[in-house]
């Protein structure tokens, strides 16, 4: 048995959390959830969006699952999902992008994995008022948490049979800052000489990604790129509602819904569990239990394929319940 801290967020979390423990349990997982608060359940209960409380679960449990959870938005409370990672040193966002059966996108063979760096960048939120009307953000590279990601994406690479690691960068207008991330990067590739091997702009990938996404495998950049890059190879494959994240660390692990709380459908019963569902397989695979994880993505593929039962968002007149079931049957 397996503890995992779950926190259901708010939203459209509960209920796609409800419809991922039951089919995770249907598929054999041996999991024992530990319930934790974020998002705004946890501000009315603490006056918090991420309470203590719940990061000590998460750090006496080391693994964790979370449903899309809502930052209100000027109210003084920084994003939960940049708090979890900084405090977790959760460094490495991993977001598989595979084609699914029975999805209408314009690709049929995507297959690739955006690796980003977590904690730093832009996204480090170190920016000031220099004079009124001019306001100066620090983007932060630092090489300990350079050479931990791209060996990250290398190790991953190894592990998965992956043939190609791309460095995603735009060393002509960052030359100092991409500069040290391309100089540590091919260090680093020079000690995986079985897996190719190459670095490209980020502006360049976006266009050969529109044009050709099976021209790459794993690709690894900094925070921001990898923010924007990550949601548009969602798009090659369906949207957020279909692909799975995780959040990985040295001590921790954290799985989650990349998609939002669409608190305009909360509570009517016709959410889309299958991105949450997904993250739940990877978190099996991640703890050792393989054989439910690859039963669970057996069965996604199975559903979308015969179509029956099927939420809104994937073209079907079903809802929660619907899905639910076929993805269980189909286990």
């Amino acid at each position: 048995m397996t503890s995992v801290v779950m926190i259901a967020g708010d939203g459209i979390g509960p209920e796609v959390m409800t419809a991922t423990r039951e089919i995770v349990r249907a598929a054999g997982a041996r999991i024992d959830w530990i319930e934790a608060h974020a998002g705004l359940p946890a501000i009315e209960r603490f006056n918090d969006p991420l309470p203590d409380e719940t990061l000590n679960l998460i750090r006496k449990h080391r693994v964790a699952i979370k449903g899309p959870c809502t930052t209100p938005v000027g109210k003084g409370f920084r994003s939960i999902n940049v708090r979890l990672r900084r405090e977790l040193d959760l460094f490495a966002s991993i977001r598989p992008v595979q084609t699914l059966p029975g999805i209408k996108v314009p690709y049929t063979d995507v297959d690739l994995i955006i690796v980003r760096e977590n904690t730093e960048g832009l996204y480090a939120g170190m920016e000031h008022v220099v004079v009124p009307g001019v306001v100066e953000s620090l983007r932060l590279v630092t090489r300990d948490a350079v050479e931990r990601i791209v060996r990250y994406a290398f190790e991953l690479a190894r592990n998965q049979g992956r043939r190609k690691v791309t460095v995603v960068h735009k060393a002509s207008v960052l030359p100092i800052s991409d500069g040290m991330f391309l100089r540590i990067a091919d260090a680093i590739a020079d000690d995986y000489p079985f897996i190719e091997y190459q670095q490209q702009t980020i502006d360049h990938v976006s266009l050969d990604l529109a044009m050709d996404p099976t021209l790459y495998d794993v690709l690894v950049m900094e925070n921001l790129f990898g923010d924007v890059l990550s949601d548009l190879c969602a798009g090659l494959v369906g949207g957020l509602g279909v692909v799975p994240g995780s959040n990985i660390g040295k001590r921790y692990a954290l799985f989650e819904a990349v998609h939002g709380s669409a608190p305009d459908i909360a509570g009517k019963g016709i959410a889309n569990p299958i991105a949450l569902l997904r993250s739940a397989a990877m978190m099996l695979d991640h703890v050792g239990q393989r054989v439910p994880a690859a039963r669970i993505e057996q069965s996604v593929r199975k559903t979308l394929l015969a179509a029956v039962g099927l939420t809104g968002d994937l073209g079907g007149n079903g809802n929660t319940r619907t899905i639910t079931d076929e993805l269980i049957r189909n286990l």
